[in-house]
């Protein structure tokens, strides 16, 4: 009985949402075990490969089993961080700095927005630490005493960012926002501006700011500057607002400093309007230097802290944590800048 003929055509394409592993390893001419390198540690493989590997997950419409690697592994593939408010152009480059090292060892970052308030951040806390992350990464080190317990016994690497106030509760990359007060009122001095006054938001780092820039601005001597405090997040209006009552109480206000630059441009619109030049008869100075400070008119004065690279330093100290390596320190200065421009 004669045999049915050979078939030597290459092996049918997966169908759409069938692919395994196994048809992105014969189409990338790689190992299985090359394949899941490449989805959970990419940086591992050479670039060549990586590229081969990623083009044949593309070709093949690949979408791995991730409940099933995590049972099989006992871990999640993902990293928590939880920020105030991701339209602040800051927090939105901490996540990007985090993104960028995260990504590159195979972890994703799922980001939840706490507000300004502990209540939201205890609620999103428990939230994300019942998805079992392998990390976490939180903005600040003021939480109530329930968060703290829950950061405690969490049992898995956790950076606070964005101070650096106490002791951590494991790992910190910030900076000393008393040190940014201090610097705000030492510039305008440095100005020549003499009455002083302040507007800040109220949550807990901006009111730390105020209380070292007033304080700073009493050891130099100074007339007490007047201070007003707005809710968090800050607007354009309310620094409209705040300027118009600045002048109010006290007409002959020569400088201001705002906690976000938000506000100070809302200071700005709000000196056009009445016609009050800026710099010479007012100084305005913000903060966080947003990425409309320098196009604004006059371009604006702000402290700067590094977003970027506060996500990245952040994204390394829990890589080496995960990855068992020993941490040279646990808590990273990187420190902030004074970008002069001229509206003081």
């Amino acid at each position: 009985m004669p045999t049915a003929p050979h078939d030597e055509s290459p092996a049918p394409a997966a169908r759409p949402g069938s692919a395994t592993v196994h048809h992105v390893a014969r189409l990338a001419g790689v190992s299985t075990i090359t394949v899941s390198r490449a989805l959970r540690e990419p940086a591992k493989l050479a670039p060549d490969t990586l590229a081969r590997v990623r083009r044949a997950i593309a070709d093949t419409g690949y979408v791995p089993n991730s409940a099933a690697g995590t049972l099989r592994m006992a871990r999640s593939g993902f990293v928590a961080a939880l920020v105030p408010h991701l339209q602040a152009s800051n927090f939105g480059q901490l996540s990007a700095g985090l993104t960028e090292v995260l990504s590159a060892h195979g972890y994703q970052l799922l980001i939840g927005e706490i507000g300004y308030g502990g209540g939201r951040e205890d609620e999103l806390l428990r939230a994300a630490l019942g998805r079992r992350p392998e990390g976490l990464v939180i903005t600040g080190v003021r939480h109530s005493p329930a968060g703290r317990a829950l950061l405690r016994q969490a049992g898995i690497p956790i950076v606070e960012t964005w101070d650096l106030a106490d002791e951590p509760i494991d790992m910190r990359v910030g900076a000393s926002h008393e040190r940014i007060g201090e610097a705000a009122c030492d510039h305008l001095v440095q100005r020549g501006r003499r009455c002083l006054a302040l507007v800040s938001a109220d949550d807990e780092r901006s009111l730390r700011r105020a209380a070292s820039f007033l304080q700073r601005a009493a050891e130099l001597g100074l007339p007490a500057p007047v201070a007003l405090t707005v809710e968090a997040p800050s607007t354009h209006a309310q620094g409209r607002a705040a300027l118009a009552e600045l002048l109010a109480r006290a007409p002959d206000v020569d400088a201001v400093c705002c906690s976000s630059d938000l506000l100070a441009m809302g200071v700005l619109t709000e000196a056009r309007v009445r016609g009050i030049e800026v710099p010479r008869r007012l100084a305005v100075m913000g903060g966080g230097d947003a990425e409309f400070a320098a196009s604004l008119a006059p371009s604006l004065t702000s402290i700067r802290i590094d977003g970027r690279e506060t996500g990245r330093q952040a994204g390394q100290m829990l890589v080496a944590r995960l990855q068992q390596r020993p941490l040279p320190q646990r808590q990273v200065d990187v420190g902030f800048e004074l970008m002069v421009r001229e509206s003081t």
